[in-house]
């Protein structure tokens, strides 16, 4: 006769223990950890601002439809009014890559009909297409700095 293993079934015991666990964990604590964010398709064609498009591109991390303004979360980008000559080449090197990644086709935002805003009136929203992040895409191109509107980065270095 074969011995059945005791750890095997010891292991596979604390694995459905610790699963129920989590699973408790989520459904008791979901309030804290936070509801998921309510997700919007946008379908629009957005141009560069001055150009005469209803929705157009502002600066490499803010974005306007009709009269609203939207500022584009988890990145930083440069001033299109820089301080220095080198800011403000960056800032449109931005605003360019923000409009290639805009016009590659649909793409979901963060903020559903009731959106977070900032101290200026903007909507704030995260823009998401398949499972890239704008705000990466922005960064690692090194147009945009930071995980948040910082506010206080030195492009002129």
């Amino acid at each position: 006769m074969r011995r059945r293993s005791r750890k095997g079934g010891w292991r596979a015991a604390v694995t459905v223990i610790l699963t129920l666990a989590l699973v408790a964990a989520w459904v008791l604590f979901e309030d804290r950890i936070g509801p998921r964010p309510e997700m919007t398709e946008v379908a629009s064609s957005f141009g560069l601002c001055g150009e005469g498009w209803g929705a157009c591109v502002v600066d490499g991390d803010t974005v306007r439809i009709g009269e609203r303004r939207i500022r584009l979360t988890g990145f930083d980008a440069p001033e299109m009014d820089g301080a220095c000559e080198a800011e403000r080449v960056k800032a449109r090197d931005a605003r360019t890559a923000l409009h290639q990644w805009l016009s590659q086709g649909r793409f979901s935002w963060t903020g559903g009909q009731d959106p977070p805003r900032d101290r200026y009136g903007r909507e704030l929203r995260a823009a998401y297409r398949g499972g890239e992040k704008l705000a990466d895409h922005m960064i690692d191109a090194g147009l945009a700095e930071g995980d948040g509107w910082m506010g206080n980065v030195n492009w002129c270095r």
